[in-house]
């Protein structure tokens, strides 16, 4: 009978196979034309790295969340812009439903999305609710057995391209307004009359990504979508973040961990002044400053995941673990450029690509000033 760890390695090498097989080779043409591949989603779908995160019991993998952190670092690696929207998916609308869905609710949408049959995304933020996300002004209100929703969205990965979204709005009435406890969570189809995505945004980085906002237009609802209790729905996004920074975490690696190897393959092959650049001991420290942080922050994060394991709280660690990895992954592709020098700064070699792709990674669930205040708090209350 396999062992824990011989599933752990299983895993993870089928999903390093896919990436260089079916995700590496083209990604930069993806990238040049902001493709959403969603035929490769659906070849992952069926091979069950959307239903990592869901126990067996509703069909999925059932990973514990140091394999789920390696299978998402090797297909960051290949190309992060699919990494976030496998991750979004695992991460955040599959642990709501897990944590907070009926048995029904559960039968319906969480089984089909960890077959791979829906994929899922995740709305919280608005134009004028970016990091103050209680802030949002989106609204439900009860009609019946209905809720109408009305509003508009921003910066929602999937928006466009996902079959399921779990959308933040108030269910608190603007007379009586509760802050973060008048947020609610609901299940929406986007194939439901009043939703309609915007246009894809036109992004730095992530381009293979579907990043756009999204318009609620009396958009009606039968009262069962709502997730969980009313008023919850800031808590759940809230443990659905720390989740989904752990995911940031391991994309940060995967990038980071892209370009050491492109430039440790770079500098052995870059002559100059007679002799190859990797001689140089100024190119050397370089590299193991890269090298150095990768494996820290890769340890972060498993230290983060073994914590998420065993049942113990993981919003510090998490944010912990997103910072150091987001930061480094923009340390590291800013020094794989400067290896590379001038061919850094083209388009014809993928390092280019790495660099815009790590800069979000400091920016979205959470800035880094975020995390920062996140963590200083959790320190100080302890104190």
């Amino acid at each position: 009978m396999p062992t824990a760890t011989d599933v752990r390695e299983q895993v993870v090498e089928l999903a390093r196979e896919f990436a260089r097989e079916k995700i590496e080779p083209f990604a930069a043409e993806w990238d040049r034309t902001s493709h959403f591949p969603r035929d490769v989603i659906d070849e992952l779908g069926k091979l069950g790295f959307l239903g990592m995160c869901t126990p067996e019991e509703y069909e999925g993998m059932g990973l514990d969340t140091i394999t789920y952190l390696m299978v998402l670092e090797e297909i960051s690696a290949a190309d992060s812009a699919l990494a976030v929207s496998i991750g979004i998916h695992n991460a955040i609308p599959t642990t709501m439903l897990v944590k907070h869905g009926t048995r029904e609710q559960k039968e319906r949408w969480l089984k089909p999305m960890a077959r791979g049959e829906l994929l899922a995304g995740f709305a919280l933020s608005e134009a004028e609710a970016g990091s103050d996300a209680a802030s949002l002004r989106s609204q439900a209100i009860k009609d019946g057995k209905h809720w109408v929703l009305n509003g508009a969205k921003a910066w929602a990965t999937n928006a466009g391209t996902a079959d399921l979204m779990m959308i933040m709005v108030r269910t608190d009435t603007p007379n009586a307004r509760r802050g973060a406890k008048g947020i609610s969570t609901f299940i929406v189809p986007t194939d439901s009359k009043g939703y309609k995505p915007a246009k894809p945004e036109d992004k730095m980085g992530l381009r293979a990504s579907n990043t756009a906002g999204i318009e609620l237009n009396d958009l009606r609802l039968p009262a069962d979508q709502m997730l969980g209790d009313e008023g919850m729905g800031f808590v759940y996004a809230m443990e659905g973040l720390d989740a989904g920074r752990l995911g940031i975490g391991a994309q940060g690696v995967g990038i980071a961990r892209k370009a050491l190897e492109l430039s440790l393959k770079y500098c052995a092959e870059r002559k100059q002044f007679g002799k190859a650049i990797e001689d140089f001991q100024a190119v050397q420290f370089k590299l193991a400053d890269m090298a150095t942080r990768i494996e820290a922050a890769r340890a972060l994060a498993q230290r983060a995941a073994a914590r998420k394991d065993a049942g113990e709280d993981v919003t510090l660690y998490a944010s912990m673990a997103k910072l150091f990895a987001s930061e480094t992954a923009m340390w590291v592709t800013t020094q794989a450029i400067q290896l590379f020098g001038g061919y850094g700064y083209m388009r014809d070699f993928p390092v280019e690509k790495l660099f815009r792709d790590a800069k979000v990674t400091e920016i979205y669930e959470g800035t880094s000033e975020i995390q920062r205040i996140v963590i200083a708090r959790a320190l100080t209350r302890h104190s």
